[in-house]
């Protein structure tokens, strides 16, 4: 928050003064009423010159501030996300589109109602707010894809960045899970054939964009349920004042109109009251940052309450990609030696797998330029279904080969590397046979590296190559089950990989050889516990168990019916981000509970400043709870109205940034809760209106 969003959010703030938007916030409607009466007390009091015009005049001021303020939390958070909205508005162009209809022969002539030529298709150009649901629309290289759909014909790369922020191209093509496209992307290159999903007006972009302008958010159940405790809260209060006022006067000490009016004010929850609104904007904002779509309001508070977790082990605990682990050389072959020759077998190999061989051998190894090495009389061996090996061929006086002969190089799959050994003399040596047995027991694959430079061929070693978990997940499921939050992977790997790679990464639980059924059958069995379940998902097969978890991401590069399915929708289709979504949605929830605690604490406060100035006079042993030593009945009752403002304002980048959020146990984070923000509540305002009390006394008409 900073002076030029306050600013801009002002007149915003104004205009929901408005009392039918009031309405909505029941504490802070009081105050608007409150505010009204003490306007009408003042303007009389100012008319027949009363003594008390001042005080209630700067009371009257304050009060309307505290509405206003309340009113400028909401619109800053409202602001920020019209700010992001308008950067989504600017991607959604007007394009024209392509689309595809039938050509028939026309009745009354020859042939009539069949296809004019062999394809039986024709184009026709209309502007992309008419397209329907349904319809074929044809995108080519430099075209704006007109609206959502999916791709039934070709393959192209697509530029996304609009949406997702991400410059990298994506390739979308038909009949897979990546088959979804979004309007308002662009086409890099080739050509491909589009059958609209979403009907104008209702895009992926419309959606986000009237999501994160707040025009579709509605009250979670939570939202509501702690507006119902706040208006039971003020009417208790109401109940009480109306009731103090004849009690006063039979006591012959009635208070004006404006002096109740700021008692009530001080006595119900405005702070929290004032905030409720902003916390729920903030903790949307908050995922829209992180690239995420939720649908409401409600999925990320039950992101917050999530107990178990379902993560697909490929892409989300590990890699995906095989990555070389380990290299081990046979019985009398230098270790060395086995490294640089899977290095060398390894250069000319662009795939994944290949890349982390040579990485993983220049960490064992002399770091050298793959470019001194792949000179122009080397010979590529390229890796092929058939022969399912790889490496080079280096001719005589090669920096890499010191023999008389050719060196040749290989890697490769176990079975084929040793064929092509046997078939040149050599053998494979038992203690390779048995690693190579080891290796794929706990799921990983082995491959053998092979030279050959003379008469025999010889076999140096193996490769070990495993889906490598990625850093640091034991520890982030460690703080989720610290949470107590269970978390289960799901895999289509056979029971012993599994097994091994969920001891690993540290998972609670694991689902091997899954199909999508079992995942449906994990949730509901999960669900039938009384747990509630997060999953993620892409595929069309992934729809059914998507729309039965209580939060489902869909990953943006998935099909259109895994994303209609999900309640979110991750732009950058990281599957790692389930994780961050829980965190979100629990700092959204500790966010409102913990400053719901400190408005409820710091009304103990207003308290011993208000009712002691009351009655004192007429009650003189109500004069022992003026522990403050308050200046006077005036300057006590503004001192706290003052207070109850400015701690609105004073909390609204709190409630925007979120309390700060920690991997602990639910014991843990109440305990932590009433401390800070209990026992704060507690002291803040003694300390507060001590101090305003202090300037406020100053005022000749108020500090005697």
């Amino acid at each position: 928050m900073n002076l030029n969003n306050t600013l801009a959010a002002l007149p915003l703030a104004f205009r929901k003064l408005n009392p039918r938007q009031m309405i909505h916030s029941p504490v802070m409607f009081t105050v608007l009423i409150g505010s009204v009466v003490c306007t009408a007390v003042s303007i009389q009091q100012l008319a027949i010159a009363s003594d008390s015009a001042v005080f209630s005049i700067i009371v009257t001021v304050w009060l309307w501030l505290t509405v206003l303020f309340g009113n400028l939390s909401e619109a800053i958070a409202e602001g920020r996300g019209k700010a992001q909205a308008d950067s989504l508005r600017a991607a959604r162009t007007s394009v024209m589109a392509r689309r595809r209809t039938r050509a028939l022969v026309p009745a009354g002539a020859s042939g009539a109602g069949q296809d004019v030529n062999d394809d039986g298709y024709e184009e026709e150009r209309v502007p992309g707010t008419d397209l329907k649901v349904g319809d074929i629309v044809i995108c080519e290289a430099g075209d704006l894809i007109p609206s959502d759909g999916d791709v039934i014909e070709g393959l192209a790369s697509v530029d996304e960045s609009a949406i997702t922020g991400e410059s990298a191209p994506v390739i979308r093509e038909s009949g897979g899970d990546r088959s979804s496209v979004t309007g308002g992307t662009m086409v890099l290159s080739d050509r491909i054939v589009i059958r609209i999903t979403a009907a104008s007006g209702k895009t992926f972009l419309d959606r986000m964009i009237s999501l994160v302008e707040g025009a579709t958010r509605q009250k979670t159940p939570n939202e509501i349920a702690l507006n119902v405790l706040l208006a039971s809260l003020t009417i208790v209060f109401v109940v009480a004042v109306m009731t103090l006022a004849p009690m006063a006067n039979f006591a012959n000490a009635l208070p004006t109109p404006v002096v109740l009016v700021a008692l009530l004010v001080c006595l119900i929850p405005t702070t929290i009251g004032a905030l409720v609104p902003a916390i729920g904007i903030a903790g949307m904002d908050r995922l829209i940052q992180r690239n995420v779509l939720a649908t409401s309001g409600r999925a990320v508070e039950t992101a917050g309450d999530i107990t178990t977790l379902l993560l697909d082990k490929t892409g989300t605990i590990t890699y995906g990609n095989r990555r070389a682990v380990a290299f081990i050389a046979a019985d009398g072959v230098n270790q060395q030696l086995l490294v640089d020759s899977a290095r060398l077998s390894s250069l000319a190999d662009e795939t994944p797998e290949g890349r982390s061989i040579v990485e993983l051998a220049q960490k064992d190894g002399t770091p050298q330029d793959p470019t001194a090495t792949l000179t122009p009389d080397v010979e590529v061996i390229e890796f092929s279904a058939v022969t399912r090996m790889s490496g080079l061929n280096l001719p005589v006086g090669h920096p890499a080969n010191p023999g008389p002969t050719n060196l040749k190089v290989r890697k490769g799959a176990a079975s084929a590397v040793e064929h092509y050994a046997k078939e040149r003399g050599g053998s494979l040596p038992q203690e390779l046979q048995d690693a190579v047995l080891k290796i794929s027991g706990t799921g990983g694959t082995p491959l053998l590296v092979a030279t050959h430079s003379g008469e025999r061929a010889q076999i140096l070693g193996v490769i070990h190559l495993a889906d490598v978990v990625k850093p640091g997940m034991k520890e982030r499921f460690a703080e989720l089950r610290a949470m107590g939050i269970k978390t289960i992977m799901i895999t289509g790997d056979n029971k012993i990989t599994a097994a091994a790679i969920a001891a690993e990464a540290g998972v609670d639980d694991f689902v091997a050889e899954a199909t999508p059924e079992d995942k449906l059958a994990v949730i509901k069995a999960e669900q039938e516990a009384g747990r509630l379940v997060a999953m993620t998902g892409d595929g069309t097969n992934d729809a059914p168990a998507l729309a039965a978890a209580d939060v489902g991401v869909a990953m943006n590069s998935g099909t259109s019916a895994a994303k209609e399915a999900a309640n979110m929708v991750d732009l950058d289709s990281d599957p790692t981000k389930l994780i961050d979504i829980v965190g979100i949605g629990k700092q959204l929830l500790i966010t409102r509970g913990s400053l719901t605690t400190f408005s409820v604490a710091n009304d103990v406060a207003k308290y011993f400043a208000i009712v002691p100035a009351l009655f004192a006079a007429t009650f003189p042993g109500l004069g022992l709870l003026n522990i403050m030593g308050l200046s006077s009945p005036e300057s006590a009752i503004l001192s706290a109205v003052i207070f109850n403002a400015l701690v609105i304002v004073a909390l609204v980048p709190l409630a925007l940034r979120g309390v700060k959020y920690r991997a602990v146990s639910a014991a843990k984070a109440l305990s932590r809760n009433l401390l800070i923000f209990g026992l704060g509540g507690v002291i803040a305002p003694f300390i507060g209106i001590k101090l305003i009390d202090l300037l406020v006394s100053l005022i000749p008409t108020i500090g005697h």
